[in-house]
């Protein structure tokens, strides 16, 4: 089923987080669904590096002609942010869901907030992205509070949504599909 009709004119790039694309993940059930989709293909090396990450973004970005929203999950939330501190390309719009805080402690899993200052994700770009957004906050994400993305939506001037209990909003956390992102997704496509 196809949510989006075909005289939507914006184009949606998925920028994932580090675990890239994940078959079960609702990033990808959305982009099998949509009708002008594009994704930020997965990183072969330096998976960590967020200066390689930034400019895939980039690149995806240059091959879309018109309109663009972004829909973004957890670390890709914060390629994002760094992405708008360093190009300005209009966009239309971002979906920014569970953005990770990088001054918690993060289960053994996860990259560890050194490993990701010596990547480059630290310091943040807090100042207001140049976009309307929509920031995603689950009530108990294991990678950050509420009260940071509360934070992060306020520094970057977006609209905070909270999800209630929704985990990370990941596979792990129960989610497979995530309906919710098709309307937040029209809301920022008018």
């Amino acid at each position: 089923m196809n949510t989006h009709n075909d005289n939507d004119n914006s184009t949606i790039l998925i920028v994932p987080g580090l675990r890239d694309h994940v078959p079960e993940h609702w990033q990808t059930l959305l982009a099998a669904r949509l009708l002008k989709v594009r994704s930020v293909p997965p990183l072969e090396d330096n998976k960590l590096s967020l200066d390689a990450r930034v400019e895939a973004i980039q690149r995806e970005l240059e091959q879309i002609d018109g309109p663009v929203i972004l829909v973004a999950h957890s670390a890709g939330v914060l390629m994002v942010a760094h992405w708008a501190a360093r190009y300005s390309r209009p966009i239309k719009g971002a979906l920014l869901a569970t953005p990770p805080d990088l001054d918690a402690t993060w289960p053994a899993n996860y990259p560890t907030p050194e490993a990701l200052r010596e990547h480059g994700w630290s310091p943040l770009p807090r100042q207001p992205l140049p976009f309307p957004s929509l920031v995603a906050a689950s009530a108990n994400d294991h990678l950050a509070s509420l009260d940071a993305v509360r934070r992060l939506a306020e520094d970057w001037e977006g609209t905070l949504v909270e999800l209630g209990e929704v985990g990370h909003l990941n596979p792990a956390a129960g989610y497979g599909d995530w309906p919710d992102a098709d309307e937040f997704i029209r809301m920022l496509d008018r």
